[in-house]
Parts: C-alpha cells; structure tokens; sequence
C-alpha cells in the first residue's frame, strides 16, 4: 500500500485490542505477529527483565502473576482512593502515585503509570500495522467507551504519545460500531441501538443514521453506561463461586493465595466462554493449593444454567443505563430499527435474550462484537485522511461540565448528551465586596452539589479590580 498518511484504527480493550486500516476504500482487520486478529490487553515484566506483550504475557500469567498486568484499562485515569478499583480479583498490586493517581506495581518497588502498560499494547497494534503495510505508521484513530469521562480520555491520549502515535481523534467506542454497520448500508433513516458490554465497560448508545444528500450522517442522540461492569465482573462472579464451593468442601479459602486465584481466573474466563456454546462444563486444577493435610485439588461441574445466575444481577444492571439513553434521546423501543451487539461478552446467550426482550428485537447477527470497533476507527482515520468523503459523525458529550458556584452548587455550562464540537459561555461575578480574586473549578458529572462530580481542574483569576460584589463581569466559556 503506497499511501504514507494512513491513519490506523485502533480498539484499546479492557481483555482485547484490535487494529485495522482501510484499504482500497474497504476496511481490514490486521493480523498480529500469532497471526491473531485481536491481542491480548496484557503486558509483563519478566525476572530477567523482559518485556512481554499480548499472548506471550497471557501465557505465563499464572508463574509471574504479580508482573502481569491485565485490564489496566479499568485504572486509566482513575485516582487510587476510587473504591471501584479495588473490587476485582487482580493479583498484582495497585499503588498510589504521587499525585494521587491509580498505578501499579513493578519489579523492585518500581511505580508504573497504567498509561505506560496501555502504552506497550499500542506499541504492539502500531507495529503489527506497520508490519503489514511495510512503512512507519504515525497517526491513528483510538476509540474509548462513550462514558470515559475527560482524565480517561486525556490518559489514553497520552498512552497514545507514549506509544509514538499522534492521536488524531479519540472517538467513542459504539459511534465506532455504528460507523462499522453503517458503511455499504445504505438503509436510508434509522435508529440503531449499541449495546457495547466489553471487558470491563458497558455503553449503550442510541444513533441515528441519515442520508442527507447523498452524505451518510451519523448523529448520536445519547448515551450512557457504567464505565465498570464488564466481562471481567462475569468473570469475578464465577472465581467467587468457585472460591466458596472449595472452601465448603475443604475449609480452605483460595482468596489468600494469589497464584491458586491467577489460576481460577482463567480457569473461569474459559468455562464462561465454553458455556456460551454448551450446557455444561468441567473445570479441573489439580494441585490447586495445599495444606498441612497434603496437596489439594479442584474438580467442580458448572451449568450455563448456573453461571446464568450468578450473572443475573450483572446483565440486569446493563438495562437501567439503556432505559435513561433512550430517555435522553427522546425515542421509545418501537423507534430503533436496528440493535447491534459489541463486545465479547455479548456473546453469552443470556445477554442476547436480555437484549432481546428489552428491545422486542433480536440483535442483528452481521456486526462482529470482537472487530467492529477498530473498523470504525479505522473509518474515522480515513475520513480524517480525506479517504473517504461521504461520512459525517456528530457525536456528544457523555456528562456534563460545569464549574462550582456559590454554595458549592454544580452549574452546568455544557449539559450531557450536549452535539460536539460545542461552545457555552456564561457570566458569573463575585460573591464578596472588594474581591480581587477568583477561583475557578471545573466539574464533570450530574450531582447537584460539585463535589460530588469529577473535578477536572481550576484556573486563578487575579488582579480583579476591587468592586462591590456582582460587578465585576467574568465569563467562562467552554470550547
């Protein structure tokens, strides 16, 4: 492929990532070194001081499972006194840096920013482009979920940076799908649902497809979800089960041995995913852990039927973020034509039928839950190139943004689900007389009190001439 300003779709996944170009006008997904069309989201530091990315790092998970780093993508971002963070079976350790941020642990004491581990699995989608195409790849595309709020956003723009990319846009993961649907469908008007329940993010966005003079314009109308409930909490679910049914038969607790639990955790990852096509199946860890009585071993049938419920209240939390989208959207269920399903958990049978009944239409079966967001990217990158001319994306903020007035009240200048790119600007003044200064803090969330929202940032304001209160004109404007 000769043209140099390719810019590369990336899907930076809790559990996968993916990479793809568009390629004579048609969108690839690109095959890894393994010859694997998704990589493993895993990084590892070995003794001897190397670095392991994707399968590799997979496979030697369970002997150096305190340098193996998996869905590092729940931390990006994220401040290490989020009580979130620490809810999930993770044998290695997670760390406060010095500003407060969630890190995690190297060798010898060392701090790694999730950043920098994301940063190594682009590194390795980068070069897995770069190797098919036979030239360097700069730019590309790198989709989160639509519910990242602005510091998830920005770290991921940074592991980015790291990684040797210029991050040209950062689009919203099931914009990215809807992109992927809609190309070579020319459906006319519609409205499409896409539930995105990946590793350890779940989205729902309502997206409204239009054909406006010969120009497909996707315009999404709102969007929602819990940027912590994904196939990892599946996952989370099953151990936890298996933890409790052990201790029953053994009196030993499996929670205090970190090698037994990297072990469980696959073990648990592979059962849930064999039950999405069988009934029932066995799950055998000799040599588990031992006590003074001798070695002991795990040997436990598990059903679909009982991995449905122990999943139940999980899938029954992805249904609340939808009835609030399609709320904000202004549409009822009878309104969207098409439900598309992403995200590899979508592939539990279970979570089809919950879809099913909650929008009183099967999903389609024509979009891959594992691809479609890097090809969606990857659509975006060529629009940006200027590859493709007929596409339009009007996507929106997720949550508001606001600053912190009087009172500590949250004002919002930018409501959610508010079309981007958008400018607001309001007048404020000052609350005291002779007030020479103010402090402006920026919020994101829906709370009414600001501190209850995500706190951004904040800017000085000096030098304010001394008036009598609520003379001084300031104006915020938000870009």
């Amino acid at each position: 492929m000769a043209a140099k300003n390719v810019v590369i779709g990336i899907d930076l996944g809790t559990t996968n990532s993916c990479v793809a170009i568009m390629e004579n006008g048609k969108p690839r997904v690109i095959e890894n070194s393994e010859g694997d069309r998704t990589t493993p989201s895993i990084v590892a530091f070995t003794e001897d001081g190397e670095r392991l990315v994707g399968q590799a790092a997979k496979r030697q998970a369970v002997t150096n499972y305190k340098y193996t780093y998996n869905a590092v993508k729940r931390l990006i971002g994220r401040k290490f006194d989020d009580a979130t963070i620490h809810d999930s079976h993770i044998a290695y350790s997670i760390v406060k840096a010095d500003n407060g941020d969630a890190w995690v642990e190297g060798r010898n004491n060392e701090k790694i920013a999730p950043q920098q581990i994301s940063a190594h699995v682009l590194a390795k989608m980068k070069k897995t482009a770069e190797d098919y195409l036979g030239h360097e790849v700069k730019d590309a595309v790198i989709t989160v979920p639509a519910y990242f709020n602005d510091s998830q956003r920005q770290a991921t723009k940074d592991a980015g940076k790291i990684a040797g990319l210029e991050v040209k846009r950062i689009i919203n993961e099931p914009t990215a799908a809807a992109l992927a649907f809609g190309l070579d469908k020319k459906t006319g008007d519609s409205v499409i649902a896409v539930y995105d329940l990946g590793g350890g993010t779940f989205d729902i966005s309502i997206i409204e497809i239009a054909d406006i003079d010969g120009e497909q314009q996707f315009e999404v109308l709102a969007t929602n979800g819990d940027t912590h409930l994904g196939g990892e909490d599946f996952d989370d679910a099953v151990i936890q089960y298996l933890v409790e049914e052990f201790k029953k038969d053994t009196s030993v607790d499996l929670r205090k041995d970190p090698l037994a639990l990297q072990r469980l955790k696959e073990a648990a990852e592979k059962a849930k995913i064999e039950l999405s096509s069988r009934e029932q199946t066995d799950i055998n860890l000799p040599y588990i852990t031992a006590d003074a009585s001798g070695p002991k071993h795990l040997n436990m049938r598990i059903s679909r039927a009982k991995l449905e419920s122990l999943v139940e209240e999980l899938i029954k939390r992805t249904l609340e973020p939808c009835r609030t989208a399609l709320k904000d959207a202004g549409k009822s269920v009878k309104d969207i034509t098409s439900v598309i399903l992403v995200g590899g958990q979508t592939r539990m049978p279970k979570v089809q039928e919950a879809v099913e009944q909650f929008f009183g239409k099967p999903p389609r079966k024509d979009v891959n839950p594992d691809e479609a967001v890097a090809i969606g990217a990857a659509i975006q990158g060529a629009v940006l190139s200027g590859e493709v001319k007929d596409i339009l994306l009007l996507d929106v903020t997720p949550l508001s943004l606001g600053i912190e007035t009087m009172g500590g009240v949250m004002t919002k200048l930018i409501e959610k689900n508010t079309t981007i790119p958008t400018k607001k600007g309001q007048v404020f003044s000052t609350a005291e007389d002779g007030q020479t200064a103010v402090t402006v803090r920026i919020f994101q969330g829906e709370r009414d009190q600001a501190a209850a929202n995500k706190f951004l940032g904040q800017f000085d304001l000096t030098n304010i001439p001394p008036s009598p209160r609520g003379v001084p004109q300031i104006e915020v404007t938000f870009d």
